[in-house]
Parts: C-alpha cells; sequence; structure tokens
C-alpha cells in the first residue's frame, strides 16, 4: 500500500525569506559547509563567487559548525525543502550520508552557484555535478563510515535509481552523481512527466463508468494491500484504463500506466507521488510474463491485459478481474451522457441498451463518433442510424490487419432461402437479440456455465447464401460483420496464429460485432493423431480454439461445406447449426426476380422455365445476371433472355457442364 505517512511529503516549502544563521538551514547548505570545512582557510579568503558561497554556507551552520549532531538534528526536523527527500528514507532504506549526497546533487539542479562552487572545487576534473571522490572526502566526517565511498556507490539510493552514476567508464572516486530531473521536481512538489509513464490526471476524456463498476473497484482497491498484484482483464484499454484509475483512488493513489521496462527513478517518483503503478502488458495464449520489478517500491501494482497468458510477480500469486460488461440499465444511462445527454435521447439510449451489450469504453466511443456523424449529415442529435454508420466504419477497433469489414447492410428482401433455412436463421437472429437476459428466470441448471456469446455454424453447398446469410444476420442486429482473414491469422511461427486470434477475438468481444469464419474448417478442424511435431502444434492450436470460443462473448459465425469436417467436441459447443441446401423451383424463380431488378424484359413464363430448369444456387444466378448486364448495357436495352442463355453458358463452362436441353434456343 502507498503509505499514508508520506502525505505530509506535500507540505508546502518554506517562504524564501531568510531567517537567522541556523533557523532554516537545508542539507544541501550542510554539505556545502562541511565541504568548505576541510579547505584551508587561506583558499576561503581568496577573491572569488565560488569560494564567498563555502564561506557563506560556513556562517550559516552558527558556531557550532557542520558536526554529526547538527546533521541528526536537521534530520530529525528538516526545512519545507528537504522534507520530501527526508520522508524517503524509510521506504526506501536511504542512510544519512545518501540524505546529505542527494540534497547536494539536487541542490546543482536548481541553483547555478551551488554547481559553480563544486566546478570550482573539482579541478582540475571540472564538471557541476558532485563526483563520488568529493562527497566521500567532503561528507565523510559528517557521517562517519569505514569506507563512504563503496558505501555511497552501491547503496539504496544508486539502487532505487534516487541517484544516478554518470563518467561510468572512470574510476569510481571521479564518477559522478546526479537526481534525474522527474525526481528533483517530484521532491519540491511539482508536477513533472516521467518517460513511459502517464499519470491518470493526463488522460484525455476519461470513459465514464456505471455505479456497479465503480463499486467493485472500490472493493477491489480496500483489499489491495501491501504488495499484492491485481490484474484487470478487458478488450477495452480505455476502459480498462479508467477502472484502474478508480481502484487507485479507493487505495488513495493516483494511477500511473505503465509500458515496457520500468524507468530509472520510478520507485521514489511513485512514492513522492503517491501513485499506483499499472502495466499495460499485451499477453498472448499461454504467455506467461514475469511483472517488471520496481527497485525502491513495496507497495501494490495492477496489470492491465486481455482474457489471455498469465502475470507472474516474486512467486506472488495474482489476482484476476474480468471486468463485466454493465446490465442494460446502467448501459441506458451510459448511452444517455454518450448520445448528449439530453431528455429527448431517452428513447434511443434505452433501445440501445436494450439492442447490444457494448461495455462502457465501446458506449462513449459509439456515442462521440456517432455524434460526429450527425453532425456532418447537418443533425444536431445523432439517431439509430448515426450509431449503426459509426459502429460499421470500426474506427479504434483496431481489427482491420485481421479481418475484413463486410460491404453494406443486407436489405430483407435480398435473401432468398427456404422456408426452414429462414425459421433456423430467424430462430438464431432471435437468439442474438436476447443472449444478454436469456438466462434470467430459468433454472439452475440452465444457469450454471451460461455465457452470453452465440456460436452458429452455416454449413451446405457452395453458393447456397451462406455469407449472405450472415450479413443479413448483422444487418438485421445492426451490428458490423468482419470476415476473419484467414491469411493474416494464420502464421508459421508456432504459437503466433493462437496470438493473432486472441488479439481479433479481444476486440471483437469488446467492439460487439459479428464475427463471420468463411471456410471454418481450415482452423476449426479434427484434431489428429499426433505423428510429427507439426500434429502436435496443430492440435494445440485446435485446442486453443475450443476453449476461447466457448467463453467468447460476442456472436460468431462460421461457415464451411460439410460439418463432417469438424471436431465433434466443437459441434458439442454450438449453439445454432443452420444447413443450408440447394434452392427449389420456388426458391430459384425469387433469386432471378431479385438479381434481375426491374431492368428486364424476361416474361412471366420465361422465369418460370428458368427457375423450372436450371438448377443452380443463388451464387451462380448472381454470375449470370451480371454477365447478361454486360450485355444488355453494352447493346444499349433491358436484358433480354438471350442475354441470359448467354450468361448461363458461361456458367455452365465454369462447372465443366452442359446447358441444359429443356432450355432451348433463345
Amino acid at each position: 500500500m502507498v503509505r499514508a505517512d508520506l502525505a505530509d511529503l506535500w507540505d508546502p516549502p518554506q517562504a524564501e525569506g531568510r531567517g537567522p544563521p541556523e533557523a532554516d538551514l537545508t542539507l544541501a547548505e550542510l554539505a556545502l559547509a562541511a565541504i568548505a570545512a576541510r579547505l584551508d582557510p587561506a583558499a576561503l579568503a581568496s577573491e572569488g563567487l565560488e569560494t564567498a558561497a563555502l564561506q557563506a554556507a560556513l556562517e550559516r551552520c552558527g558556531p557550532r559548525g557542520p558536526d554529526p549532531g547538527r546533521l541528526a538534528e536537521l534530520l530529525g526536523t528538516p526545512v519545507g525543502s528537504d522534507r520530501a527527500l527526508v520522508g524517503l528514507a524509510e521506504p526506501l532504506g536511504l542512510s544519512a550520508f545518501e540524505l546529505l549526497c542527494t540534497a547536494l546533487a539536487i541542490a546543482v539542479e536548481e541553483d547555478v552557484l551551488t554547481g559553480r562552487v563544486l566546478a570550482h572545487l573539482q579541478q582540475p576534473l571540472g564538471g557541476s555535478r558532485p563526483t563520488l571522490g568529493l562527497l566521500a572526502t567532503g561528507l565523510g566526517p559528517l557521517c562517519p563510515d569505514p569506507r563512504p565511498l563503496h558505501g555511497l556507490g552501491g547503496g539504496a539510493a544508486l539502487a532505487a535509481g534516487l541517484l544516478v552514476r554518470g563518467n561510468e567508464a572512470a574510476p569510481l572516486p571521479e564518477q559522478t552523481l546526479r537526481v534525474p530531473a522527474p525526481l528533483v521536481l517530484a521532491l519540491r512538489g511539482l508536477a513533472g512527466g516521467m518517460a513511459g509513464a502517464l499519470p491518470a490526471g493526463e488522460l484525455v476524456a476519461p470513459v465514464p463508468l456505471p455505479p456497479s463498476l465503480l463499486a467493485a473497484a472500490a472493493d477491489q482497491g480496500r483489499a489491495l494491500v501491501g504488495e499484492r498484484v491485481l490484474v484487470l482483464r478487458t478488450g477495452s484499454s480505455a476502459e480498462g484504463r479508467a477502472v484502474a484509475a478508480a481502484v487507485a483512488a479507493a487505495t488513495g493513489a493516483e494511477a500511473v500506466f505503465l509500458s515496457g521496462e520500468s524507468p530509472v527513478g520510478l520507485g521514489p517518483w511513485l512514492l513522492l507521488r503517491q501513485a499506483l503503478p499499472v502495466f499495460e502488458l499485451p499477453l498472448a495464449p499461454g504467455e506467461r510474463r514475469p511483472l517488471p520489478a520496481i527497485a525502491g517500491y513495496r507497495g501494490p501494482r495492477l496489470v492491465l491485459c486481455g482474457p489471455d497468458g498469465s502475470v507472474e510477480s516474486d512467486q506472488r500469486p495474482a489476482l484476476n478481474w474480468i471486468l463485466p460488461v454493465p446490465p442494460a440499465e446502467e448501459r441506458e444511462a451510459l448511452w444517455h451522457v454518450a448520445l448528449g445527454g439530453a431528455d429527448h435521447h431517452a428513447t434511443l439510449a434505452r433501445q440501445l441498451a436494450r439492442d447490444h451489450r457494448h461495455g462502457s469504453g465501446r458506449i462513449a466511443q459509439l456515442g462521440l463518433l456517432s455524434r460526429h456523424q450527425g453532425q456532418r449529415l447537418g443533425r444536431r442529435d445523432p439517431v439509430a442510424m448515426d450509431v449503426v454508420e459509426a459502429a460499421r466504419g470500426g474506427e479504434g477497433l483496431g481489427l482491420d490487419a485481421l479481418a475484413q469489414l463486410g460491404a453494406a447492410p443486407v436489405p430483407e428482401h435480398a435473401l432468398v432461402l427456404q422456408e426452414g433455412v429462414r425459421a433456423d436463421l430467424e430462430l438464431l437472429l432471435l437468439r442474438c437479440r436476447g443472449r444478454d437476459r436469456l438466462a434470467e428466470g430459468l433454472g439452475q441448471a440452465a444457469r450454471t456455465r451460461f455465457h452470453p456469446g452465440v456460436k452458429a455454424l452455416m454449413v451446405g453447398p457452395s453458393v447456397t447464401g451462406k455469407t449472405l446469410a450472415a450479413g443479413w444476420l448483422a444487418s438485421r442486429l445492426g451490428l458490423p460483420r468482419y470476415r476473419v482473414d484467414l491469411a493474416a491469422v494464420t502464421s508459421k511461427y508456432i504459437g503466433e496464429t493462437e496470438k493473432n486470434l486472441s488479439d481479433l477475438m479481444a476486440r471483437a468481444e469488446h467492439a460487439e460485432v459479428v464475427l463471420l469464419f468463411d471456410e471454418a474448417d481450415s482452423l476449426f478442424g479434427k484434431r489428429t493423431e499426433v505423428k510429427e511435431a507439426n500434429d502436435r502444434f496443430a492440435n494445440a492450436q485446435t485446442n486453443y480454439l475450443l476453449q476461447r470460443i466457448e467463453t467468447y462473448d460476442g456472436i460468431v459465425l462460421l461457415t464451411s461445406n460439410s460439418r463432417e469436417r469438424f471436431d465433434s467436441a466443437f459441434s458439442r459447443r454450438l449453439d445454432a447449426i443452420v444447413d443450408f441446401c440447394l434452392p427449389g423451383p420456388r426458391e430459384r424463380h425469387a433469386l432471378w426476380l431479385a438479381h434481375l431488378g426491374e431492368g428486364h424484359r424476361l416474361s412471366e413464363a420465361e422465369l418460370n422455365r428458368l427457375a423450372g430448369v436450371v438448377d443452380v444456387a443463388g451464387g451462380a444466378i448472381r454470375n449470370v445476371v451480371l454477365a447478361a448486364a454486360v450485355l444488355a448495357r453494352e447493346a444499349g436495352r433491358p436484358i433480354t433472355l438471350a442475354d441470359v442463355r448467354r450468361g448461363l453458358e458461361a456458367e455452365y463452362r465454369k462447372l465443366s457442364q452442359s446447358l441444359p436441353q429443356e432450355l432451348g434456343e433463345a
């Protein structure tokens, strides 16, 4: 826990006005006086600003001069400018000698004259920062130590990064010491950044959190004592940061977000700012990442990551917290704020909360994007279509590298299916819409291990409308559809495919999109007998997918030509399997009409003839109509049966088949 007694480090420094000698003597002045006391009096009598400053430091010590007793008094009741530094002594384990050396090194960073004095004393080496040799010889009498040089060189101040050595190639006495600039500012109670560290107060537009999540964050913060590690798992970095800030606030600290290795001096900087470190770690499936150490810091730590991987910390178990999706009532309040907060936004907010399982971070993002979308089109307030378009835009999702956004929404009349298949799709649509509260009111057996995610397989011959049905489903749900790019996901490197899939599915869960795996058997196929190393890794990949898709919180659709290609364990994890079959004459008639539109001259008899004789699926009909449209437009007239016949000839040649004799001549 961040020490509560460090709060007194933030008392402001005393006023600049000087009192009588010794009244507000600082540690830096005592250090200069101790160095001056070891000089030849004749040297102090020589003219020069540097020697005058040393003489003044001696006079400030009063008649007692620089002695160990005076140092003990200053450490016991430090003046305002030294209070923060002395407060670090206990948590960092600093010796009195290290405190004195650090105070002098800080004075160099703040006062030009102090730097000139040290450069004068260290001639011919020069340099305004104190050397270990000068500190050991000049300050040693104040802090008796048989080996002051080695004690300083291997002490706690250097280990914690409060002091940093310079000129390390030189002999030990000629090496210099400095205090990093962020620590100088923090020791004076001033704001100052540190490389690789982002305080929560500097976040741009933090994400609003619902009451349930704030209450849970407060509970987690109260329990975060000692050196415990709490891992926050979420697909939204913005929401995760907001929750981490709330957890830190419950401990009385400020969250500071870190990426990469800990910068030098981070431990003292965290103590001075009363801050709680939050490591942002991208973890792959099965990856075990040791938590970076923070020299000088012995408090709790937070980790922000996705659903996979694990964190190790000095053999201490890390606690895991998977951030939940807020309930519908809280989502409604979040949507109301995100849309602008006006009374007339209430209806749209209620609809969006009912139809979508977005988290806090995604709601805030979509609210901002939909307001921009509405203003771009001249509307003062966003409407439902603006939210849909904002979600389809995919801004900030990070999915584009591994998946492709589907085409425009699929209208109702564009999907022509047999009645049984459409009934299965309608049932699947209802399952997707009601997934948020599906288990409410059911028995214990139904609620056990229930996940709101929906997994469905669409199986059947090629070009029977499986991909189009996925687009239709996404359109009816008002969600963007992303088709997984298998070439981008799969990798020849062991473990890389699982890492890509983990990243993809975590982002898709956060964004609430319909995720489509076309030809899914290439990834979710049957496990094989292990005959060589590649078989073992392929089975491990399948095992990961089986486990991950079972806990997937979103909607995932898979297509394949045959269900026999899937592992039986995978089939049991599916919520629905929709069998697509080749269309019959009635469906083919509707397909011809749906594709031809109004720009054709085919009679009803000709359409019936095509539907009855040409036994092809919807994808083939689409190809034929496009080929016929090319011919008709070249001739400057509507599509005729002759154009369709030529298109059919080309399509049948692709299939290595002959045109049905029943079709006759055009």
